[in-house]
C-alpha cells in the first residue's frame, strides 16, 4: 500500500465518528434551545390555566379542574419570602369573605421545608388548603419566577389575573368580583 493512502476500514472509522460527533452537537443544540424557550417562558395571564392536584398538609388531593364551576386564587409563596407575610393576612380576609360565595383559594408552598410552612400557616392563621409543591411540578407549569405570585382562574378554568407581587385585600377583591361576574 501506498504511504499516506488511508485504507477503507479506516476512512469508514473515520466517518462514523464524524457522524457520532455531530449527533451529540445536535443534541446539545436541541437542549439548549429547550432550555431558553423555556427561560423566556411567561406566566399564563390568559387562557386555560394548568391543571395540577395538590396535596395539601392537611392530607386533602384538591384537582383544579375539579374546582371549574367556581372562581379559584392560586397563592404562590414561601416561609420565607417577606413579601408574603406581608399579604398573608389580605389573602386570609379575602378567603374568610368570599368561601361562602363559590370562591376556593389554594396555597401553593414553593421551595420549602415542611415544618417552617406549617409554622408560617399558623403564625399567620392561613385557614384555606395549602400544600407542598412536592417536584416543583406546580411551579414549573406555571412558569413561577419567585414568590408571591398569585393567580385568579374563572370558573370556565381561565386564567383573567395574575400579580407578581403582594398583592392587596382590595386588588384581590376587586380580580375576584370581575371574576364571579364572568
Amino acid at each position: 500500500m501506498a504511504e499516506g493512502v488511508i485504507p477503507q476500514e479506516e476512512k469508514r472509522g473515520i466517518r462514523w465518528g464524524r457522524l457520532a460527533i455531530w449527533g451529540v452537537v445536535a443534541a446539545v443544540l436541541v437542549f439548549l434551545t429547550i432550555g431558553l424557550i423555556n427561560a423566556f417562558a411567561t406566566q399564563p395571564t390568559e387562557g386555560k390555566a394548568p391543571d395540577f392536584t395538590l396535596e395539601t398538609y392537611d392530607g386533602q388531593s384538591i384537582t383544579l379542574s375539579d374546582l371549574r364551576g367556581q372562581v379559584v386564587v392560586v397563592n404562590f409563596w414561601a416561609s420565607w419570602c417577606g413579601p408574603c407575610a406581608e399579604e398573608a393576612p389580605d389573602l386570609e380576609q379575602a378567603w374568610r369573605d368570599y368561601r361562602g360565595q363559590g370562591v376556593m383559594f389554594l396555597g401553593v408552598d414553593w421551595a420549602d421545608g415542611e415544618a417552617k410552612a406549617l409554622a408560617y400557616l399558623e403564625r399567620h392563621d392561613i385557614t384555606y388548603p395549602n400544600g407542598p409543591d412536592l417536584g416543583t411540578r406546580i411551579s414549573d407549569a406555571y412558569n413561577i419566577r419567585g414568590v408571591p405570585e398569585t393567580f385568579v382562574i374563572n370558573r370556565k378554568g381561565e386564567v383573567t389575573f395574575f400579580a407578581m407581587a403582594p398583592i392587596t385585600y382590595e386588588q384581590l377583591s376587586a380580580e375576584i368580583e370581575k371574576a364571579l361576574a364572568q
